[in-house]
């Protein structure tokens, strides 16, 4: 089996990054993980990421406008022999070149149940408006932010008492277990043989 090329882009601990890299170690896994990058020097996945042997790639974009960022980042993708990318804490908004150039390639794991509570601060909002339920949604990012088609989703349960941190930790839980497998069914169901890019 032809595996697909991933890389991740990270801005943070990556804990999401070694959920993807650790699947990726199962023989059957169809993807393996060829880049963590990030715009973070300080990002700690950067040193998870070198102890497990991925190469990694970091570019600060203070005083870079953002398609500029975009462009020294997506030229790195691309010379890993990337396939897909997968955003995994990656707190930038990406330019619409960025997302246009690996449309249909191009995921993100957001902590909520989309299309509910768009951008930040998702758990608070959950917990304020009584729903019932969290959870975490992989969907391909398109132009609008957190607006692309879900690919999968998890609910966590919301209990009484519940903090923003309290959910947090548990739909992180289910973040580890949904994002690797539903990249490995995306990559299997929209390649059939592995993308040149």
């Amino acid at each position: 089996m032809t595996k697909a090329k991933i890389a991740i882009l990270i801005s943070g601990s990556g804990t999401n990054m070694a959920a993807l890299i650790y699947a990726a170690k199962h023989p059957d896994c169809p993807y393996q993980v060829v880049l963590a990058a990030s715009n973070n020097p300080d990002a700690a996945g950067l040193k998870l990421a070198a102890a497990e042997g991925i190469a990694t790639v970091v570019h600060p974009h203070k005083g870079m406008t953002r398609e500029a960022h975009d462009a020294v980042m997506d030229k790195a993708i691309r010379d890993a022999g990337t396939d897909y990318i997968a955003l995994a804490g990656y707190m930038r908004i990406l330019s619409g070149e960025f997302v246009s150039g690996w449309e249909g390639r191009l995921l993100n794991i957001h902590p909520s149940l989309l299309p509910k509570y768009k951008g930040l601060d998702t758990h608070n909002r959950a917990i304020e408006a009584g729903d019932s339920y969290g959870g975490c949604s992989v969907h391909l990012v398109t132009a609008e932010l957190d607006d692309g088609p879900v690919l999968g989703q998890t609910a966590v349960a919301i209990l009484p008492g519940d903090s923003e941190a309290t959910l947090a930790a548990r739909v992180l839980i289910a973040e580890h277990q949904l994002y690797p497998r539903v990249l490995a069914d995306f990559v299997m169901r929209g390649s059939g043989s592995v993308f040149s890019v």
